[in-house]
């Protein structure tokens, strides 16, 4: 029976027998973390060759004979800007190789709009009464915070199965001039694994904004993290753009973070030729070049975009189990009770389970109460507010499937527990 099928007796000894079960795991004294999308040891241990792809005694020089170990190459050496490009799906020209954080990428992309502005002519941000910036949710607490560290006001759009509510960014960009930007992740979205349709990406390269100086940060960070075998395909936003003109309008951001190692990695931008030039010449007195030693690290490891998508099957193979795992609980546990509802993703990090409206707190406060962290109810939203305390993202890669299988059935738990107490007020 469906928990909202059942009369205030039926609930009073659900919710009874509910809390036996919660107690049991209570008493385990568990410490478990799913908060963040952290790669597991053993998908580091992967990645272990690529300390053995330079060493001492090799040739250290590029392709195009630079020394590696010397300065130069602001923009990334040859062979990475080439295998990191076709990943973004933009030319040679329109992409920077750029050090272990893409996160910090978008950050300096914002903070150079923020002091120089764009390049268009345009007022640099930082001048402005106001700057506006749409953020789809359930999204990404980091780009959310990066938004609150600048003052920036944040505007909800939600998110559907095809991605953000178009109707809605349309009539927002071009009527509102100090809307300056929009947060995507359009593969396997932070958090909730959807990939945005044809319709949605065409219509993102069509936007006419009030603003000339709007920018799309397309955080394409799991474009290459498939769990399926048959999985997910992206419009190439770069492509539609140059149809219509827009190319300058975008900003594209991936890494290697959750690649090879996550703190020593490699961050890439791609962009129109015209916004690479302007970044490099800004970045030219910022930095005198990125760490090339690890570039090479990279490209040799890695080779090509085979051998990429080689090591990236190897990473799906110990992911999948994980999130097959915590699906199969929620299935089992949630599904006949009617209680949430849930996205099965072909790729990416995340689940997001969206709880009864009011339940979303009270369950990773169960959770956090008894041994396993969950990424705090109302991150995946601005200023951390989820107006109908519902969504929760679940992080399955981190613990190992014995310590996962716990977590989840505590989380599942922790959800009925929540539910009853809510249709018993």
């Amino acid at each position: 029976m469906r928990l909202d099928e059942m009369s205030q007796e039926q609930l009073a000894e659900f919710e009874k027998e509910t809390r036996k079960e919660y107690e049991k795991f209570k008493a385990e004294g568990l410490k478990l973390d799913m908060s963040r999308g952290k790669p597991a040891a053993e998908q580091l241990d992967i990645a272990m060759g690529i300390l053995d792809a330079v060493k001492s005694g090799d040739d250290l020089s590029d392709e195009s004979g630079a020394d590696c170990r010397n300065y130069g190459g602001l923009d990334g050496i040859p062979e990475a800007k080439r295998l990191f490009s076709v990943m973004l799906g933009v030319k040679l020209s329109q992409v920077i190789v750029a050090g272990n954080s893409s996160l910090n990428m978008m950050y300096d992309m914002i903070a150079k709009n923020y002091i120089f502005g764009t390049g268009d002519g345009a007022k640099p941000w930082g001048k402005l009464e106001k700057v506006k910036w749409l953020c789809p949710c359930p999204g990404y607490d980091r780009h959310f915070a990066i938004c609150e560290a600048f003052g920036i006001e944040m505007i909800n759009v939600p998110m559907g199965k095809t991605g953000p509510d178009m109707d809605m960014v349309e009539k927002l960009v071009s009527e509102d001039e100090s809307i300056k930007g929009i947060w995507c992740v359009p593969m396997y979205s932070n958090p909730t694994g959807i990939t945005y349709s044809d319709e949605t990406v065409r219509r993102f390269a069509s936007l006419k904004p009030k603003a000339a100086d709007f920018r799309i940060f397309w955080d394409n960070a799991y474009c290459i993290h498939h769990l399926t075998d048959q999985p997910d395909s992206l419009l190439n936003i770069m492509e539609e753009c140059e149809k219509v003109g827009s190319e300058d309008m975008v900003y594209i951001f991936g890494s290697t973070s959750k690649v090879t190692f996550a703190g020593a990695g490699l961050a890439f931008m791609g962009a129109s030729e015209k916004n690479i030039s302007y970044y490099k010449g800004l970045l030219g007195i910022q930095t005198i070049g990125y760490d090339k030693i690890n570039m090479l690290r990279h490209v040799r490891f890695l080779k090509d975009e085979e051998g990429l998508k080689a090591h990236m099957k190897k990473l799906a193979d110990l992911i999948r189990p994980k999130f097959d795992t915590v699906l199969r609980i929620l299935d089992e546990q949630l599904t006949p009770l009617g209680i949430g509802e849930w996205h099965r993703p072909a790729g990416g990090y995340f689940i997001s389970f969206d709880a009864p409206e009011g339940c979303a707190k009270r369950i990773a406060q169960l959770c956090r109460e008894a041994g396993v962290t969950l990424t705090g109810a109302g991150a995946t939203f601005p200023y951390g507010k989820d107006p109908k305390d519902s969504n929760l993202r679940i992080a399955p890669t981190y613990p190992p499937v014995s310590e996962l299988e716990e977590a989840a059935k505590l989380f599942a738990i922790s959800a009925k527990l929540a539910a009853a107490e809510v249709l018993r007020k």
